[in-house]
């Protein structure tokens, strides 16, 4: 048998791989197990939960203790989901023991695009808080605290309180007054024992944030009538951007409005106006191609003194319709929040239109109610279109003369300019006649293209076709969306274009008829007023696709009774025989002196020739 021998060699080998081996271990523990991972790192957030958010009893504790007396806790059970649900006439709210606010509020006989009810308030899209700083610096907010609810019924009225309690005599409470038959809701906010507790050297901040749901069919179109609104020195009325992120700080503040198209949630001062206050709002609406839950969010923040160290505010919410007459009736300018337009269009509107509508909606349905006063208003302005259209037809008879003049004087401006308007004194006949009336419409023109889209009487309201006459009426829809134009088919702006195109067609005709040749250099006036029959249309159909159908329809039927009264007024009233003869009557009695303006325009005229004759 053969000797065993130990290869020393070897044994060393072993040796060093084995502490290699074990300093691998210490320096590359194994990982602990995921539970522990998880438990592990859910002590360190709940840590630093308890560093970063402390509750009221821990900061006042730390702000008030003297002696052991002084040792604060919260004397509630609440828990998070003890709401109080109230029902009113006019809403159903819902108010949250977390943070003692309006966790809900749905408006009841209001619907959204959806066929669901309209939510102002739901699903932490709003939030409602103080904060303040107590006497060690520390800073404080009452939106995550639990409060103790309860309810008081008053007959027409319900009170609900919600308390935070520290300790015994020691608390703040939110207490809410419910009108069972209206949209206001009352609140008043004050505070017991905080003396001892409050920096009072600082201000303490109402903060106010909402989140606006979608609730009409055209996100674009609903986006552009909401925004924020404020009403301050108990006359004037501001607004923050419609588009991208705004911000505003203001003085004596009376009311501060979260608008929504058609429905607004309203902070309202109950005594003096609010000292000061600062807004911001932001676009929430990235591309209106993409489906959206909200369009803006609102953010409001007011600053208060305290009142003998406590908290003590008197303040009222309105969560209702955008309808002018119920903003009207409680008499503090809610119903400036109705955009129906500024100066003279918002006059027209709110001493016209809103009450001549008001009268015919309630005698015919509301589609047959925007034909009567399209009817009564076409009617208003037939004189206008009378005095337009004779206008015209003088320019067309003097139109043989000015184009003589213009060939006679084509080198001499000044003089081509003293002899047309010594012909225009002759005959009568002011080539501004004619654009004076076409002048006098704008203010009517724009004020109806103000009023319907704010018109909370057409919402939902159908006609024919049209669903609803505060949206566009679409009678095909693509599946996708065209930018500029929609994802649809509106059928009332295409009648609209389809009859201003045979208006313009028919008025621009006898304008061109009208006018003289057009002087060297100078632009040629009727091809420009060609290319506007086909554009103007086509602009029309485009941009009014995702408007209000109501809208539509007043142009659509607008248009169909000027062609009506031009008609008329060309073929039955108007006798160009007897213009002639006029003309040439004028022609001949003695030339009236020029007025003060025609003397100014001329010596204006004298002057621009001087120079141009210098310069040569």
């Amino acid at each position: 048998m053969e000797e065993n021998k130990i290869d020393i060699n070897s044994l060393i080998g072993f040796f060093l791989i084995g502490l290699i081996f074990i300093g691998w271990l210490y320096l590359n523990p194994p990982p602990p197990a995921l539970e522990q991972i998880q438990v592990d790192n859910d002590e360190e957030v709940i840590e630093d939960d308890k560093k970063n958010s402390q509750d009221l009893s821990d900061i006042l504790l730390e702000s008030t203790i003297e002696t052991e007396q002084d040792i604060l806790s919260f004397e509630s059970s609440v828990k998070d989901d003890d709401n109080l649900i109230i029902e009113a006439d006019k809403f159903i709210v819902e108010f949250s023991t977390k943070g003692g606010q309006i966790s809900s509020l749905s408006l009841k006989n209001h619907f959204n695009y959806l066929g669901k009810p309209v939510n102002l308030i739901e699903s932490d899209n709003s939030t409602f808080d103080l904060d303040f700083i107590t006497k060690n610096g520390r800073q404080f907010n009452t939106k995550d605290q639990l409060f103790t609810p309860s309810v008081t019924d008053k007959g027409s009225r319900k009170i609900i309180s919600m308390k935070l309690v520290v300790k015994e005599n020691v608390y703040i409470e939110y207490l809410y007054t419910i009108n069972l038959d209206d949209y206001i809701i009352d609140l008043k906010i004050n505070s017991n024992g905080f003396k001892n507790i409050l920096d009072t050297s600082k201000k303490y901040n109402i903060n106010w944030e909402l989140n606006a749901f979608r609730n009409s069919k055209s996100i674009s179109y609903e986006n552009r009538y909401s925004y924020l609104t404020y009403y301050h020195d108990d006359s004037k009325i501001d607004y923050l951007s419609i588009s991208g992120e705004d911000e505003d700080e203001e003085e004596d503040v009376n009311w501060i409005s979260f608008k929504q198209h058609f429905f607004s949630s309203v902070m309202i001062s109950d005594a003096a106006p609010f000292k000061n206050a600062v807004f911001r709002s932001e676009d929430l609406v990235e591309d209106n191609s993409v489906d959206t839950l909200f369009t803006k969010k609102f953010i409001s923040k007011i600053p208060f003194d305290y009142v003998n160290s406590e908290f003590d505010n008197s303040l009222k919410f309105y969560f209702g319709p955008n309808q002018f007459s119920q903003l009207k009736s409680y008499e503090i300018g809610l119903e400036e929040s109705v955009d129906f337009g500024w100066g003279i269009f918002g006059v027209i509107n709110k001493y016209v239109f809103v009450p001549l509508y008001k009268f015919l909606s309630g005698i015919f349905p509301y589609g047959i109610a925007i034909i009567f006063m399209t009817i009564i208003v076409r009617i208003v302005l037939a004189p206008v279109l009378y005095k337009s259209y004779t206008s015209q037809a003088k320019m067309k008879i003097l139109r043989p003369e000015l184009d003589e003049i213009n060939k006679k004087f084509k080198d001499n401006a000044m003089k081509r300019q003293q002899e047309m308007m010594s012909l225009y004194r002759k005959a009568g006949a002011s080539p501004m006649s004619g654009c004076l009336p076409g002048l006098l419409q704008i203010p009517v023109f724009y004020a109806l293209f103000m009023f319907f889209p704010s018109a909370f009487d057409l919402r939902q309201k159908s006609f024919l076709w049209a669903e609803d006459l505060s949206a566009y009426d679409s009678v095909l829809d693509f599946g996708f969306y065209i930018p500029l134009y929609g994802d649809h088919v509106s059928l009332f702006p295409i009648l609209a274009s389809i009859s201003i195109f045979f208006y313009m067609k028919m008025t621009t005709g006898q304008q061109m008829a009208s006018q003289p040749q057009p002087q060297e250099g100078m632009p040629d006036m009727t091809k420009m007023m060609k290319y506007m029959i086909y554009f103007a249309p086509i602009m029309m159909m485009v941009f009014f696709n995702n408007y209000s159908s109501g809208l539509s329809l007043y142009y659509f039927v607008s248009n169909l009774l000027s062609i009506g009264i031009m008609f008329t007024i060309k073929n039955y009233i108007l006798d160009e025989n007897k213009i002639r003869q006029q003309i040439q009557f004028n022609k001949s009695q003695p030339v009236k002196p020029p007025s003060r303006f025609q003397r100014r325009m001329q010596a204006i005229m004298e002057e621009a020739e001087k120079q141009k004759n210098n310069k040569k």
